[in-house]
């Protein structure tokens, strides 16, 4: 189930890592840590595993992901992504001059 727009969280040491899908989001709350899971997670993991198996519809399991990756910490945001890759040169644009 595609989502029908992905959700971008912060993985690893702050890399970007885009959603697309409710089977990835799925495979990123199964990885979670117990000791961090609260209701948000809960909520995720029911409404991603439920669209997994058609009993919902895909973009409730993308909110309920995005309403905990917020929750989490780990969302991202368009304008983040757009700085973080504009500072790296990665944006098509030129860097500043040292």
């Amino acid at each position: 189930m595609q989502f029908t727009k992905p959700v971008t969280i912060l993985v690893g040491l702050g890399f970007p890592s885009t959603i697309g899908s409710a089977a990835r989001a799925y495979a990123v709350l199964a990885d979670w840590p117990p000791s961090q899971r609260g209701p948000e997670y809960e909520v995720a993991l029911s409404k991603c595993r439920a669209a997994l198996t058609g009993e919902v519809d895909g973009e409730l399991a993308r909110l309920a992901f995005a309403d905990f990756a917020r929750s989490a910490g780990i969302l991202t945001s368009e304008r983040s992504q757009l700085q973080t890759a504009a500072a790296s040169g990665k944006a098509g644009g030129h860097r500043a001059p040292r």
